[in-house]
Formats: C-alpha cells, structure tokens, sequence
C-alpha cells in the first residue's frame, strides 16, 4: 500500500489508490480516516472500479491544524485527488459530514465529477438541546469519548475488526480533534444552498437504524429532493456508516449507481 499525498493550500492531502477502471474517491465523515472504507474498497476494485480513499483534511495521514475545515474547502481537497489521478471524470462518495463535500466539489467543477453518492447526510444542521449540545462540546475535544461515541453508530452490529480499528483510530485523534470540531462547524453557505446546481446524477444512501436521525427514511428523502438528479436508497439493518457494517449491499447499491456514472 502506498500513501500519495496532494499538496494544498494549508497542507497536504493524504491518499492511496486500488484497482483500475473508472475512477471513484471516497471521503470519509467526521474523526475517522480512509480506513473506514477497508471493508468497501476491495468490494468495489473487485467490479473493477479504480478506488482511491482519502484522509479528509486534518485527519489520519493528512496535515493537521488548518485554517478551515468547510465543505467547500474539503470539496476543493476532494477535485485536486481527482486532478493528482489525471483528471478523472471520478465518482465522489462522502460519508456523513463529507456528503455535504461532495455537493461542493461536483458543482465547482462539473468537468471532473460525474456523479457523486451521499451516505448518511445531514440535510438540516442538527440543534441538540442545551444539554446535548454541553455533552456534544466535551466529546468532540476528547478522542477517547469520541471513540466511545463512534461506537454508539452501530446499532445493528459492527464488523468483527471494529474494535481494532477504533483503537487506532483514537489514536490518530491525538492532537487532532480541532479537525473533528471543523469539519461539523455550522458554515454558510450550506450544502443544500448548492445542491442545484449539481446537474450530475446523485445517490443517497442511509442505514434503516441509523441513530443520528429520529426518521432516516425521511432524511434521505429530503436529501434527495435537494437535487435535480437523485435517488435514495436504505440499508436494511445498518447504522451511521453502511460501508462498514454492511459493507457488500453498500457496495451492490453503489456498483449499480456507478454503471450510470462510469457512462456520463
């Protein structure tokens, strides 16, 4: 495995690479790094699908400490991935707080996107009560509350590496979380402001049991109707990240959605 790193302005952007075909850049949410994706990948170069995850800005082999860590900004990170590997067009996957990335960088530079998947978006900006919002403030300056909080998004079961991985993934928290609290910061515009403007074909795919919303089936419905060009799909069984506790009907649901984009 091999680390390439795309240098931006405040950093360095770190990613790897597997397979060979069309090109898909996967992004991962909030805290984690680009092994979220260790279960997806191998699914996906499998189709035969060139597969490259990234570390979002501030996170696992990325730079730490930027000046900001707005959608637009990650966005921006996610296209100069895509120019690094020659220019695409690429397929953006965003998970959780990188679904609103993606809108960014699909309709910044429509010739280099040509679709994107939202998994797990947040179509309004989550108002926690005075209490949660307390608890909300010391778990995101804490990797290791964080790491028990990451826990909590599997209600449905969680893959048998789960606690290894979890493990180096506090680990990397250390002396990071300014990142965890930038990449959720309420920032304007929001995604949704943009999602018009996207004119490339859009997936939205949420777990049936996902605890960050009290309906998920309304939630990625209501994402859906944000773009001109969209579908939304559930997992049965499965929380905040599908790619990790059902990673083959993630994969088949996207495979299906990329057979579209790999055309465009």
């Amino acid at each position: 495995m091999t680390v390439s790193q795309v240098v931006r302005d405040g950093g360095t952007i770190a990613y790897e690479v597997h397979g060979s075909g069309p090109l898909v850049v996967l992004a991962h949410g909030m805290g984690e790094n680009r092994a979220a994706f260790r279960h997806l990948t191998p699914l996906l170069v499998a189709a035969g699908y060139r597969v490259a995850s990234t570390d979002v800005r501030g996170h696992g082999d990325s730079s730490p400490h930027w000046p900001t860590y707005a959608p637009a900004e990650v966005g921006g990170d996610l296209l100069a991935v895509v120019r690094d590997l020659g220019g695409g067009p690429a397929t953006l996957v965003g998970s959780s707080s990188s679904g609103a990335a993606v809108v960014f960088a699909a309709a910044e530079a429509p010739e280099l996107v040509s679709g994107i998947v939202q998994i797990s978006p947040f179509t309004t900006q989550p108002k926690p009560n005075p209490v949660m919002r307390a608890l909300q403030a010391v778990v995101l300056r804490s990797p290791r509350l964080f790491g028990q909080f990451h826990r909590t998004l599997f209600p449905c079961g969680r893959p048998a590496d789960d606690a290894a991985y979890r493990r180096e993934l506090v680990a990397r928290l250390r002396g990071r979380m300014d990142a965890v609290r930038g990449v959720v910061a309420p920032v304007d515009p929001h995604w949704t402001a943009r999602a018009a403007q996207v004119r490339q074909p859009v997936l939205v795919l949420m777990g049936t049991k996902d605890p960050d919303f009290s309906d998920p089936g309304a939630e990625a419905r209501a994402a859906r109707r944000q773009f001109a060009v969209a579908e939304a799909r559930m997992i049965a069984d499965s929380g905040h990240y599908p790619h990790a506790d059902q990673p083959d009907a993630t994969a088949a649901d996207l495979v299906e959605f990329l057979t579209v984009t790999a055309r465009a």
